[in-house]
Formats: structure tokens, C-alpha cells, sequence
């Protein structure tokens, strides 16, 4: 059987889930329409998804379109689980990006529209709440084009706008299609195209990403939403049937069952299947395969080229892990958190414990030192790892203030040489450089000469774990580590003594050439009324903020994330209540006009 699978996208309360529960409706999966303030929807089934009201782990549901099977994804809107996002759009073949029509764009709309144009993805845009009092369409139009794409194709107008009664009224849309494409402006004035022509340009275009529909309705009444079943099969690509399994892992469930996407080939239960992480490979068979078949419903069989399949095999499953015939890796389309905090509990388990949740989100760094670390993108994912441990496994736990993860960098080029003999405890000559190496983004470079094996793999190893806490305590980035001395005493020698001299050597030509402490900064878009433009900017200031676009209410620009989240608490205040900030990662600067942060114990523990 054809399929699609398709994602769901947007800013937080936009409609995404109520979106989800019409389609499925449309399309006969299910008897009524849930609400997410019932919180009886066939996506957010997790107790703590309904009591907060918003999507936290994506959901695959299924329905049928003619002859093809439809696997859709809800995707959490808010910006602490962009990872969630990641997974999904790397096995998506389009996503939908529902933008309110009472809202309008708005700043996490944003940041997703940048990653789809990217990534190619083809786009549809539903613009929800048609229905809604205050419910725009012209102005809005104006404003999509300017501040997500201009490469828009209408494909109706609007009656009764604001009104329980609006509806979708089918235009023309010709002109449209020929201002983007000039073989297509030549058949638009020289002869007489057809509704089916238009369409048919349309789906071209929109598959390859190009040009993007816009459908108004309203998930609420149901408005226009008949059209955009039809647009789902219409407008993205559907996959057909291909040899040569590849599959990709792109989900943990905590009951340990992996979700993948077929890329081709199939998969079924019994079968003895390669499993690929890094350099790493196995054989293992699958115990059972499981595919959705009817909203959230899985049922047990073979999954195809294309489909979307839940599967229990080898145990120690990780999201990314690939099935078959080994392929390119997904890149990451969003920034690693730049976060962390101190996980506390008076619980022996809580460090296997948020293993295991790292497992189901591998941006959850867990490190283990005199303390226990997390990574995070936010205060709320704090809270939700919490309710997690509480719930799932029976840890109450707590947590320290949210500090930032900041990188060092080489200030300058230093060596260091420790030769043989006294004063030396090892057996082992050392001289190492180091020097900046901007032309290597946060990696590095180990230049080794002739040594043994087992002696070069001891410089190498210790070189890169040294580098994970500089003379600062934070990893040192962008540099270069070249060995520029090395003499052992056969057969007296051993690994150990290079793998403990290389460290003091190391540290000592990092001092050498001092290290700088970057932290991360945020590129932020801030929407607030206009008559409280002044006090914000103002408070902006203060926070370390440097604004690049002020127009009108909105406002860009980039700020300190350690400031980032003090501003959130003043930000209701100056704006009303109205005030709408999403921010992103966007670089690592030098710490200006504040001591540099320090690392949080983990990171200081153990000696080098």
C-alpha cells in the first residue's frame, strides 16, 4: 500500500492537537472530536499531557486517504521539547504548519518555518480559527509572506471571517503558481489551462518544496478541513514500495519499544535484522513489529517501504540507531541544549533512572560526578523530568537553579614538554601544542607521530578526555593539539604511563596559552504591544540584550541565555501580560560584563 507520513507543526496553542482529532474524524477513525481541555484526544494520552494541557512526547496516529495510508505525527509546540520536533522531521515526507488566525505568526512559527525551507520539506499551511472572533485573513496573508515565505499559494478566500459560520471559498490560483515558475508562465499566457492543469503544477511544485498551499478552517467547526484531507495525498509525496531494508530509529517508549521509518525494504516479526550504531553492528531478531492501523490502534504485521512501525527486539535500543543497510545519518537541525541543572533525590536509583530517560531523549545529557548532571532547554522540561521520575519510576527528586553550559576556547598558541627522568613518576616522554583552529566548529585535531599502538590510542583517548574540562572547568572547543615530543622505554613502558603524563602536559600548555570562556547566547523573537515597547527594551538592556530589528511589536535580537530566563519572569509585567518570547541557541560569545559563569560540581569532579 502507498503511504505518507506527514507532521503537524506549530507554536504552542496554535490548534495542533485539536487539527489531529478533525483529520482523524474526517477521515472516519474516530466517532466524536476530543479536546485537549477534556483531555480525551487520541494523542495526548500521558497523564501529565492532560493535566498540563499541551503535547510533550510525539504521537503517531493513522488514517486512509483512497489508497493510501496517512501516518501523522503530533509534534509538541513547545519550544522546550524542540527535540521531540527533531526526531519527527527527520522521517517525515511533509509537515503541515498550522498558524492561528487570531494569533497570526508568532515567534515559534517562526523558527520552525526556517528549519522546514532548510531541510526542502514540503510544506502546507493551515491557518486554524477562522471561526474565531478577531480572526484575520488579508493582513495575515501579508504577514506569512513576510515572515515566513513568500512562496505562497492561496487556495481560497474566506466568508463570514470571525463568525461560527466562516467558511473556505475555493479561488483561482493560476496566477499564483506562474510568478514562481517561468515555464509555467509561458503555457499561462499562451494557452487555456485547465482547473486539473493548475493542480497538477501545484503538486509538483509543493512536493519539491517550492511553493506552499495555504488552506483556511477551523478545527473546531470543521471548516475546510475536507480540503486538506485532499491536499495531504495531493500535495506531498507518497512513497511506493522499494527492496533493501533501511530503517531508522527515531523514538524510544519508555516500555523500551523502538519506533522506526522504513526508508525501504520491510520488516516483520521472526526476522533477523542488522542493527547499525556508529561503528558498531549487531544481528538480532525482532520479537514483535507492530504498525498503526487505525488512529492510534497498532496491530501486528509486516511494515513496508514507507510506513511508520513500532518494533521489540535487542534490548538497549537508542533513537538514531539504523536497520539494514547502513545509511547517512540525520543532521541535527536544532542547537544541543545549553542548559543544565543538578538532579538531587534521596533515591539510590536516580541515576540509572535518568539513564533510562536518556534514552528516550538523547539531548538529556546525564554525567555522573560528585554530583549528578542534566542538560535541558528549558525550565519546563525541568518540571516534566521531575513529574517523570515521580510517576514512572517512584524518585522524588529536586533541583538546583538552571545555570548555562559555556565552552573555553584557545587564546593563543602554548606548549609543554615533560621528559623522562627525575621528577618524572612515568616512564614516558610528552610535549604538546595547542593553538586555536577556527576552521573546525567546536571539534579538534590530534596530530600523533610513530608510537606503538596501544601508546598512540593512550594520547589519543586522554588528549579528548582531558579536553572535556579545561583549565575552567568547561570543554575547550575549536582548537588544534599537535604532539611535538614522545619517548618511551622499551620494554618498561606502558600505556598508563602516557595516559597519565598527557593530561599534566596538556594542562599545562592550555595554561600556557590561556583559554577564553564563551557562553551561549540566544537569538530571541520577542512580540509585544506596542505601547510597551520603551520599558522592554529598556529591561532588555539590562539583561544583556542586544535588539537588531524593532518593528513595530516585534522585536529580534540576541541575548545571554543566562539572563534569558530572568527576563521571562519581568516580561509579563512590562507587556501586560501579552508578551511572547521564543529564543534559540545562535553562538558562543566571550563572557562581556560579567564574571564567567562556573561549571556546575559535576564538572569539576575528578583530577586530571
Amino acid at each position: 500500500m502507498k503511504t505518507v507520513n506527514i507532521g503537524i507543526l506549530a507554536h504552542v496553542d496554535a490548534g495542533k492537537t485539536s487539527l489531529t482529532e478533525r483529520l482523524l474524524h474526517a477521515t472516519g477513525v474516530i466517532d466524536h472530536v476530543g479536546s485537549v481541555d477534556r483531555g480525551d484526544t487520541q494523542t495526548d494520552t500521558d497523564d501529565l499531557e492532560r493535566k498540563r494541557g499541551i503535547t510533550i512526547r510525539s504521537a503517531v496516529v493513522a488514517f486512509t486517504v483512497g489508497d493510501v495510508k496517512v501516518n501523522l505525527i503530533d509534534t509538541p509546540g513547545h519550544p522546550d521539547f524542540i527535540s521531540e520536533v527533531e526526531r519527527a522531521l527527520a522521517v517525515l515526507d511533509g509537515v503541515i504548519l498550522v498558524v492561528s488566525a487570531v494569533e497570526g505568526v508568532q515567534a515559534h512559527t517562526r523558527l520552525l518555518m526556517r528549519t522546514l525551507v532548510r531541510l526542502g520539506l514540503p510544506v502546507l499551511l493551515f491557518v486554524n480559527k477562522i471561526d474565531r472572533r478577531g480572526a484575520r485573513y488579508a493582513d495575515l496573508l501579508a504577514s506569512i509572506r513576510t515572515a515566513l515565505t513568500p512562496a505562497l499559494v492561496p487556495m481560497s478566500t474566506v466568508t463570514d471571517l470571525g463568525t461560527r459560520s466562516a467558511s473556505p471559498v475555493p479561488r483561482g490560483f493560476a496566477a499564483d503558481l506562474a510568478e514562481h515558475d517561468d515555464t509555467f508562465l509561458a503555457r499561462y499566457l499562451d494557452t487555456t489551462l485547465t482547473y486539473d492543469d493548475c493542480r497538477a503544477e501545484l503538486a509538483r511544485q509543493s512536493r519539491a518544496g517550492r511553493l506552499h498551499p495555504v488552506f483556511f478552517g477551523s478545527a473546531v467547526t470543521g471548516a475546510g478541513i475536507p480540503g486538506l484531507v485532499d491536499a495531504i495525498t495531493r500535495y506531498f509525496p507518497v512513497n511506493h514500495p522499494a527492496p533493501d531494508l533501511r530503517a531508522t530509529v527515531f523514538k524510544i517508549d519508555r516500555d523500551g519499544s523502538a519506533y522506526v521509518r522504513l526508508h525501504s525494504g520491510t520488516l516483520a516479526a521472526r526476522e533477523k535484522v542488522d542493527f547499525h550504531r556508529g561503528d558498531t553492528s549487531l544481528t538480532a531478531r525482532l520479537t514483535s513489529v507492530l504498525v498503526f492501523s487505525h488512529g492510534s490502534r497498532t496491530v501486528a504485521g509486516v511494515a513496508g517501504s514507507g510506513e511508520i512501525a513500532k518494533i521489540r527486539g535487542p534490548r538497549d535500543l537508542r533513537i538514531g540507531d539504523q536497520l539494514g543497510t547502513p545509511h547517512p545519518a540525520a543532521h541535527h537541525f536544532f542547537a544541543p541544549p545549553t542548559l543544565e541543572t543538578v538532579v538531587e533525590s534521596p533515591s539510590p536509583d536516580l541515576y540509572d533512572a535518568l539513564v533510562q530517560l536518556s534514552s528516550q531523549d538523547p539531548f538529556i545529557n546525564v554525567r555522573k560526578g560528585s554530583d549528578i548532571v542534566v542538560s535541558l532547554y528549558g525550565e519546563v522540561q525541568k518540571e516534566v523530568i521531575a513529574d517523570t521520575l515521580l510517576h514512572d519510576h517512584g524518585i522524588p527528586a529536586t533541583f538546583s537553579p538552571t545555570s548555562v553550559i559555556c565552552v573555553e576556547h584557545p587564546a593563543g598558541t602554548g606548549s609543554a614538554l615533560v621528559e623522562m627522568g627525575a621528577g618524572n613518576p612515568f616512564v614516558a616522554t610528552v610535549g604538546l601544542r595547542v593553538e586555536p583552529w577556527p576552521t573546525r566548529s567546536y571539534g579538534l585535531e590530534v596530530e600523533l607521530g610513530s608510537l606503538p599502538l596501544a601508546f598512540h590510542k593512550a594520547i589519543e583517548d586522554t588528549v579528548l578526555a582531558t579536553l572535556a574540562r579545561g583549565p575552567h572547568g568547561w570543554a575547550v572547543h575549536d582548537i588544534r593539539v599537535t604532539l611535538t615530543h614522545c619517548a618511551y622505554s622499551s620494554p618498561v613502558t606502558v600505556a598508563a604511563d602516557f595516559r597519565g603524563l598527557a593530561p599534566l602536559v596538556l594542562m599545562e600548555a592550555l595554561r600556557s596559552a590561556g583559554t577564553t570562556v564563551l557562553e551561549p547566547v540566544a537569538h530571541f523573537d520577542l512580540e509585544v504591544p506596542v505601547d510597551t515597547t520603551s520599558p522592554v527594551l529598556a529591561a532588555l538592556a539590562a539583561h544583556g540584550a542586544v535588539p537588531e530589528v524593532v518593528d513595530g511589536p516585534l522585536i529580534e535580537g540576541t541575548i545571554p541565555l543566562r539572563t534569558v530566563h530572568a527576563f521571562t519572569h519581568l516580561l509579563p509585567g512590562l507587556s501586560h501580560g501579552e508578551g511572547v518570547l521564543v529564543s534559540r541557541f545562535d553562538s558562543y560569545r566571550p563572557v562581556v560584563g560579567a564574571r564567567a559563569p562556573s561549571p556546575v560540581p559535576a564538572r569539576r569532579s575528578g583530577a586530571v
